[in-house]
């Protein structure tokens, strides 16, 4: 027997769990970071998981998982992936975002290249179920191509080399059992613009693309930045100002400013954050962390050089999180 349609679940009901940086629009949910995630549960056999691929000129790239199984790479050309489970009964359903691609428009709608949600329908003889929302700390990830993931599989520089689930930024909150908001841009510095017509750092943080705010419930519990290899200049202040405008939306979170793996522009951050006078803002100094074996250019980490980085920024993060 076919998929005989029943329940249409909007992209904000509470039994789907939205995870990362998410901008909602009516009947919608949109994100442009590779890392983000979607969840549910279903008692059933199968389920459609919608998506608005209008005007889109790159497709996404989406890892599909069910029941902690090996998951499968779909690229969202057509507006439905269809779900089937080999029996009935309970399922889990996770899709990571693995990439929106850097290099098309991701910033101002209408979109060359985002993740547009458009919510599930259930087969007639299946139930959604109410999940667990994410618990653990809230930890919070901005970056350049680095945290998005670029070149990770490969020094290919089209989504088939990038993927946000290797990300140390991903890798990290995983290891800490944390919910977290991963915020990648490729090219992206604190002073030059990403790719994708994303402006630079403290132009884009607190947004989740033109004109849509970033609404956050609660604080995070850690602020991790790591800006700064894409500039060509950088100078104590401009970074000083950065953190400013980061504290000033987060008044009560721990921000850790890391060196960039490079070490570039390194002297300059460690100065503003000794500038800022706050005990809350420390400077974590990468430098040995990853060498250029452990990348697949001269500046993207390999998915080993990832998990190099996680390892350590996890240990880091631990004294932060009280242990």
């Amino acid at each position: 027997m076919g998929f005989v349609a029943g329940e249409v679940v909007a992209p904000g009901d509470p039994r789907v769990v939205l995870e990362g940086q998410w901008g909602h629009q009516p009947g919608v949910a949109i994100t442009v970071n590779s890392g983000s995630r979607i969840s549910f549960t279903f008692n059933g056999t199968a389920v459609q998981v919608l998506f608005d691929v209008s005007g889109l000129t790159t497709p996404p790239h989406l890892w599909v998982g069910v029941d902690e199984g090996e998951p499968e790479l779909h690229v969202v050309e057509s507006p439905v992936i269809e779900l089937t489970a080999e029996r009935a009964g309970q399922h889990k359903v996770e899709i990571v975002v693995k990439d929106v691609n850097e290099h098309a428009n991701r910033w101002n709608p209408p979109f060359g290249c985002a993740v547009v949600f458009a919510g599930l329908v259930l087969d007639a003889e299946t139930r959604l179920r109410l999940s667990g929302r994410p618990g653990g700390p809230r930890l919070e990830f901005y970056g350049d191509s680095i945290t998005q993931g670029v070149r990770a599989l490969s020094a290919h520089p089209e989504s088939e080399g990038a993927d946000g689930s290797k990300s140390y930024a991903y890798l990290t909150a995983r290891a800490l059992g944390a919910s977290a908001y991963q915020v990648g841009f490729g090219s992206q510095g604190v002073l030059k613009p990403g790719n994708g017509e994303v402006p630079p750092g403290p132009e884009s943080f607190g947004w989740n693309f033109a004109g849509s705010p970033a609404e956050r419930v609660e604080q995070p519990d850690v602020v991790v930045l790591n800006l700064g290899v894409n500039d060509q200049t950088l100078t104590a202040a401009q970074y000083g100002d950065y953190l400013a405008r980061v504290r000033a939306a987060y008044q009560d979170s721990k921000i850790v400013a890391l060196s960039p793996f490079s070490g570039k522009h390194a002297s300059e951050i460690e100065a503003a954050v000794k500038a800022a006078r706050d005990p809350r803002i420390r400077y974590v100094s990468t430098d040995g962390w990853i060498t250029t074996d452990d990348c697949t250019d001269d500046v993207h980490p390999t998915v080993d050089g990832h998990a190099k980085i996680a390892a350590r920024l996890t240990e880091e993060l631990k004294a932060d999180l009280g242990g």
